[in-house]
């Protein structure tokens, strides 16, 4: 019997040998080779990344971005109590390391100035004059569209303390109606032209709907700012003027070269630029 089965067995084995056909050992399993990796360079911005597309709108401006502002306070530290006065206000009270924006009139419209601000997002207030911007109302309408502030300046930029009651009213009112005919907002906010005002103006002004009149403790001039105090140094909550102003009024500078010149003392005074309405 044992013989029998030897023999089966050599004639299977010359039989596959005969066809080519080969008994194959079981494949082993293979693990795939992890896929190779390259570490991105130090300081990579990844494609998308909204720091570096920041970075990149401010240096097209010759700037370096501003620190984020502080979240607004839960209660605003200026509020015109009901029935009262309407405050007037140079700066705001906080201890944070803030200042707030504002540009007067609207004589200068200049196109590159909306495309700084919207590359910015730096925020400002505009106080606007009707004699000034009535020969291009649109062109502020992207600005108000970016976030910006809209704030009263009056009708055409008088002395209000020279005027009655009556006339006074009629400047402050009558552009609180021709902003809000052209763009929808009524205002809360105002300043008297020169920064002069009197106890007939915050009446008038109370009687038009206005939260706070807004004057300021800086103002940009060309290169530099004017400040009122002697230490010259910007303080928590100060309140900045410029103007809408071109190259006539600034020996040759554009109005985005005046901004980006007071960006940069905001900046190396360790300061940087909240929302004004936020606070008021």
């Amino acid at each position: 019997m044992k013989k029998t089965i030897a023999l089966w067995g050599a004639l299977t084995a010359a039989a596959l040998l005969v066809t080519g056909c080969t008994v194959e050992e079981p494949a082993a399993a293979q693990t795939p080779a992890p896929a190779r990796t390259t570490a991105p360079p130090a300081g990579h911005k990844a494609p998308g990344d909204p720091a570096a597309a920041r970075a990149a709108a401010y240096r097209k401006w010759g700037l370096k971005p501003f620190a984020a502002p502080p979240a607004p306070p839960s209660v605003k530290p200026v509020v015109r109590p009901a029935g009262g006065p309407v405050p007037v206000i140079s700066e705001i009270p906080t201890r944070e390391k803030i200042v707030f924006l504002t540009i007067d009139d609207g004589a200068e419209k200049d196109p590159g100035f909306v495309r700084m601000m919207k590359d910015l997002k730096v925020p400002f207030t505009m106080f606007l004059t009707d004699a000034s911007i009535r020969a291009d109302y649109p062109y502020f309408a992207p600005l108000i569209a970016q976030g910006h502030g809209l704030a009263n300046h009056t009708l055409t930029h008088p002395n209000l303390p020279t005027l009655g009651p009556e006339a006074q009213r009629r400047e402050i009112c009558g552009q609180q109606t021709r902003l809000k005919e052209r763009y929808g907002i009524t205002p809360r906010l105002f300043r008297p032209p020169y920064g002069n005002w009197n106890e007939a103006t915050r009446a008038a002004a109370g009687e038009c709907g206005v939260d706070a009149i807004v004057l300021w403790r800086e103002s940009m001039q060309i290169k530099n700012m004017q400040y009122q105090r002697g230490d010259r140094k910007l303080r928590p909550g100060d309140i900045i003027l410029a103007h809408f102003r071109g190259p006539s009024e600034l020996k040759g500078l554009t109005m985005t070269e005046m901004t980006a010149t007071l960006l940069r003392r905001v900046q190396e005074q360790g300061f940087t630029v909240a929302r004004l309405e936020d606070y008021v």
